[in-house]
């Protein structure tokens, strides 16, 4: 799958336990123009050790692969997230308003 959105948190280094290696975590806020006006929120996580160059803020282009991911909250109640497991994640210039000027 491939989302388009703006990345809400640093990305943060975290170590998998399974298999001891690093990786690279954000949340994403995909955000579609016309009826639905509510963000859709992801949990994106870069399966590379190298530090991506991503920033808070930054609109990126995402290619993964989506799964859900389901866990207790703090309060002990049922939650999830949906995370995609991403094979590339990139910072890409967000699409600039055409500005015409007529002189005279």
């Amino acid at each position: 799958m491939q989302v388009f959105g703006n990345i809400a948190t640093q990305p943060e280094r975290k170590r998998s336990k399974t298999t001891q290696r690093d990786y690279f975590e954000f949340r994403l806020a995909e955000s579609q123009r016309g009826v639905d006006t509510q963000p859709t929120w992801f949990t994106v996580r870069v399966m590379k050790e190298d530090k991506p160059m991503l920033d808070k803020g930054d609109f990126v282009k995402v290619t993964g692969k989506l799964k859900t991911d389901f866990y207790l909250s703090r309060e002990g109640k049922p939650t999830g997230t949906l995370l995609i497991i991403a094979f590339e994640a990139a910072k890409i210039a967000k699409p600039s308003s055409v500005v015409t000027e007529v002189t005279g």
